[in-house]
């Protein structure tokens, strides 16, 4: 096996999840203490996540380095925004938000990071392995899966033996079922006829995508993600 397809298999499943949803988290934690161990992001809904994969609209870039180019971009989604944060260390999906010209979709792979704000509060970002522009097709079918998955981890929520969910119970409060409430808000924005433009505008919705071939939309969403799927 090669240096990168052990790589590869290393790799953390990058979860789907909606902004509204990971923007409640707060809470990360390790499963050893090994100084190498991955850092895990606690979602409400009771699952880890080291990777995330969303897609949404870019609407706004900026370079809010100092010394250096560092660069933000604003993602919304139907539920709400992703902070992604690229510089010298992740100098492809730096070079995407330099270039790329909002709004448009795309992909992000990333992982979680948590920061303490000046008041106190816990704020969560992405720091993006890869940003990948994509079609309408791509976003409707990921906000399809992402509902899917949420659905998934609210129904297990309460499983005996689910370990993050005890977990989320205890940081969060019995909070999952909430998330019935963003899985729908996100699916009637896929019945909006809105242009590219209204996302800017409404920092939720989109267009919809005329594509009715479920099985190209899905590669699609499967090409934009490279990570391992559970």
């Amino acid at each position: 096996m090669s240096e990168s397809d052990a790589e590869s298999v290393s790799r953390e499943v990058a979860q789907r999840v909606f902004a509204a949803e990971f923007n409640d988290a707060s809470y990360t934690f390790k499963e050893s203490d090994d100084d190498r161990a991955p850092v895990y992001l606690l979602l409400p809904t009771g699952e880890r996540a080291n990777r995330i994969f969303v897609v949404g609209t870019l609407t706004e870039t900026e370079d809010v380095g100092e010394d250096n180019e560092y660069w933000r971009g604003r993602i919304v989604d139907p539920t709400g925004t992703f902070f992604v944060y690229a510089g010298q260390y992740q100098p492809d999906a730096a070079t995407a938000l330099r270039e790329l010209e909002p709004p448009a979709y795309v992909a992000v792979v990333g992982k979680p990071r948590t920061y303490e704000t000046d008041e106190g509060g816990i704020n969560v970002s992405v720091r993006p392995e890869s940003i990948t522009e994509v079609d309408a097709a791509t976003r409707d079918q990921w906000v399809v899966e992402t509902a899917d998955r949420t659905l998934d981890r609210i129904d297990a929520f309460d499983a005996a033996g689910n370990e993050y969910a005890r977990m989320a119970g205890e940081e969060y409060g019995d909070v999952g079922s909430n998330y019935t409430e963003t899985v729908v808000e996100g699916l009637e924005s896929l019945e909006t006829t809105d242009e590219l433009g209204a996302d800017v505008a409404a920092d939720t919705d989109g267009d919809r995508s005329d594509s009715t071939d479920d099985d190209i939309e899905s590669d699609a969403v499967d090409t934009a993600d490279p990570s391992p799927q559970p």
